[in-house]
């Protein structure tokens, strides 16, 4: 599990705007301090040295996560890729 960043605030589309510490990739499966999802996300934006995330809320009440930091699941996209790679070596 990776640190996202801290929450900043909820944009008028009702996405939750992180400040980033560790890039995630987009679709990446969000989550707080209790491991409970919060999110996926959805876009990656700003400046390269200090990129902001917008994460598409799975939560009814994303303010709530306003000033608290959240992490990021580690992707499964990677082990399928490397899955598909060796099954294709193998034909």
């Amino acid at each position: 599990m990776q640190r996202l960043g801290v929450v900043l605030h909820i944009s008028p589309s009702r996405n939750i705007i992180a400040k980033v510490e560790n890039t995630p990739r987009i679709g990446d499966t969000v989550v707080d301090e209790n491991l409970k999802p919060v999110g996926k996300v959805f876009d990656i934006f700003g400046p390269v040295s200090s990129p902001y995330a917008a994460v598409r809320p799975s939560i009814q009440e994303p303010e709530k996560l306003t000033n608290r930091t959240l992490y990021v699941l580690p992707s499964k996209r990677r082990k399928e890729k490397n899955l598909n790679e060796r099954l294709r070596r193998r034909a």
